[in-house]
């Protein structure tokens, strides 16, 4: 045989060796991963494990994904398949851990197909790519009694929440009915508004508007109703939403505690002013008092809890920055609560996984002692706060608020040295606030007297609370952002809501997996040598300022002593200490350029660092293997040399 058959040969062996082991490794190492990322973001988390492992029915799981549309797709759309790789593979760790229960299929649905009209037929969601070709990524779940769950589109705003998606499915397909939320507003969450209202604004050629951004997503998941103000009785609901509730009727409030005294569950949001209750324009025009404040302390009072008004949670190391006059600066009453300032309740299952979170004027929560003929005990646990350096504080006066001057609000306050709370949760058996009753009166009938009213004075079985001092966070301006695929969820702010119907509705499963993907890495070194470049450039502005005021007043000083006729000899000293004023700034301008350029020169050196970390070590790796490879050679050859020339 040839030198050159052997060598052909061996190339041949070697490919066929190493494809062979590449698909074995495939096949057996499929479930050992390593996942470096500080939340475990590419495994699944427990909560989903226990779901898996509850299943009690088979489940087939359909992912269509059209791959060879989408590589002949725009950029934008070839995007999609490393996604829709990521998607794949979170589904094969499903099926792994499932022992069995979860069937799944990846379908390329081609136009024209049966596999296409499936997914028409099951509603998923079609961008057309051209004449023929049509854009399809979603997930059909269905089991064995005809129970069908659908991912219409696996859309990018959602890639964090992927998992909680694949489980929510899963976890629904075998649950009972959806839960029923009712929905209690002073706001019009609902997209519903007056007759009046609606006549007006198609008058002016304006649409209605619709529901809020998180009200259309309860929708998805929960049967979600409206519950008018004013009612006497809430019945059908599981858990009820109190959205800004504004002088309220005696009537409702006997219901809402009606409502919890029967074991209904009860989320109350208020605020001490609320930027999305804007006053009607008729009122504006008419220039009369608009108060957007809301407060629930009829009956909260008997909870332990009260919120002064006009008082709101401040603090300086939360404070976001805002430009309301086109200068950027913090402003104390907006808030961005994070994780890594310890603002959430790590043992609470509603924000144990939270992050980031945004308020702006939140109130402040305190405790208060429960009525003595009351007889219950009640735990209030608060769940969200600011850091230690919080505080309370007041403006001088509303119109403060609604110009909104940062600096202006800055002065009010003061920091603390304990975190200001601002949400709470209440477990336990609570006690009536109407222990006596209420009259109410027959509206259908004016001429009816009123009549007293009994009701439970104490709940039979415990119930929850959750009250929330912002009610702005959950407003399309403050919990979504706008974007071609629609509303993005920012933060934690949504999810905050979610958890605690979650929690309230019985079902904490899901907790775990819907935060965890929403954690923002910082970096570190980066912040580290902004910050400290930032506090230089400080120190030399503070400095700046302290020689233009010294120079300042030398200038007035020379000016006041002047005596009559020395005009000329004070102008030509004035003319000296303003050049010599001009060229020290000057000087501190160019130390300031020197700064800021230090500080980037810092960066871009950290990554050149990195950059060589993360480059050099695999031809250095090759070249020390070639190094190797060739002394050993060398090596051989001299043995081999040396073994001939013996014989």
């Amino acid at each position: 045989m040839s030198r050159n058959i052997k060598i052909i040969t061996a190339v041949i062996l070697i490919i066929i060796i190493f494809s062979s082991a590449v698909s074995i490794s495939q096949d057996l190492f499929q479930k050992f991963r390593i996942d470096a990322t500080q939340q475990k973001l590419y495994s699944l988390s427990g909560a989903t494990r226990n779901i898996i492992a509850g299943l009690n029915q088979p489940i087939k799981m359909k992912l269509y994904y059209t791959r060879t549309a989408a590589m002949k797709a725009p950029d934008q759309i070839q995007f999609f398949n490393t996604y829709a790789s990521y998607v794949e593979s979170l589904l094969k760790e499903y099926q792994a851990q499932s022992n069995g229960m979860i069937e799944l299929e990846v379908i390329d649905p081609r136009p024209y197909s049966d596999e296409e009209a499936d997914a028409v037929r099951y509603g998923l969601r079609r961008v057309p790519l051209g004449q023929e070709e049509n854009f399809i990524f979603g997930l059909v779940v269905r089991t064995p009694f005809g129970v069908t769950k659908t991912i219409d589109l696996f859309s990018p705003d959602r890639q964090n929440f992927v998992e909680y998606d694949i489980s929510y499915l899963l976890d629904t397909a075998t649950r009972r009915e959806k839960k029923n939320i009712g929905v209690m507003s002073s706001l019009p969450v609902m997209g519903e508004v007056s007759e009046y209202v609606a006549q007006m604004m198609a008058m002016q050629g304006r649409r209605p508007p619709g529901p809020w951004t998180i009200i259309e997503q309860l929708r998805m998941k929960y049967n979600v109703q409206n519950i008018e103000i004013g009612v006497s009785k809430i019945e059908g609901v599981d858990i009820l939403l109190l959205i800004h509730p504004k002088d309220l009727p005696e009537q409702t409030l006997f219901a809402l505690d009606q409502f919890l005294l029967n074991g209904g569950r009860l989320i109350v949001l208020i605020d001490p002013f609320c930027f999305a209750d804007r006053p009607p324009q008729q009122a504006g025009m008419m220039q009369t008092d608009h108060d957007s404040s809301s407060n629930l302390q009829s009956l909260m009072k008997n909870w332990g809890i009260e919120m002064p008004p006009m008082t709101f949670a401040g603090d300086t190391k939360l404070a976001l920055m805002a430009a309301p006059n086109n200068k950027p600066e913090k402003v104390i009453g907006f808030l961005g609560l994070t994780a890594a300032d310890n603002c959430f309740n790590k043992q609470n299952a509603i924000t144990a996984e939270l992050n980031e979170l945004r308020v702006i004027f939140a109130g402040v929560l305190k405790e208060i002692p429960l009525p003595e003929s009351n007889d219950v005990e009640l735990v209030r646990t608060p769940i969200m706060s600011t850091t230690a350096q919080g505080n309370a504080w007041s403006p001088d006066n509303p119109y403060e608020i609604m110009m909104l001057n940062p600096s202006r609000l800055m002065d009010n306050f003061y920091a603390g040295t304990e975190p200001v709370h601002l949400a709470y949760q209440i477990t336990g058996r609570f006690a009536s606030a109407f222990p006596q009753g209420v009259t109410i009166k027959d509206e259908a009938d004016p001429n009816s007297k009123p009549n007293l009213v009994n009701g439970l004075t104490k709940s039979a079985e415990e119930s929850q609370v959750v009250i929330v001092s912002d009610v702005d966070f959950i407003s399309d301006d403050m919990a979504y952002e706008s974007t071609f695929f629609g509303k993005i969820a920012l933060g934690d702010n949504a999810n905050f809501l979610l958890n605690a119907i979650d929690v309230l509705g019985g079902s904490a499963e899901l907790i775990a997996v819907r935060s965890r993907g929403t954690v923002t890495r910082n970096f570190v070194k980066v912040d580290k040598i902004e910050t400290e470049a930032e506090q230089s450039i400080r120190e030399q502005e503070n400095a700046i300022n302290a020689e233009i005021n010294a120079y300042q007043q030398q200038l007035n000083e020379i000016i006041g002593s002047a005596q009559k006729g020395q005009e000329e000899i004070i102008g030509s000293s004035i003319l000296q200490k303003r050049a010599e004023l001009e060229m020290k700034i000057l000087e501190a301008q160019r130390r300031l350029r020197q700064v800021r350029r230090d500080a980037y020169q810092d960066i871009e050196n950290l990554g050149d660092t990195l950059r060589n970390v993360n480059t050099l070590p695999g031809p250095i790796l090759i070249l020390l293997v070639a190094v190797v490879i060739a002394l050993f050679r060398n090596s051989r050859k001299k043995h081999y040399i040396r073994r001939v020339s013996k014989k």
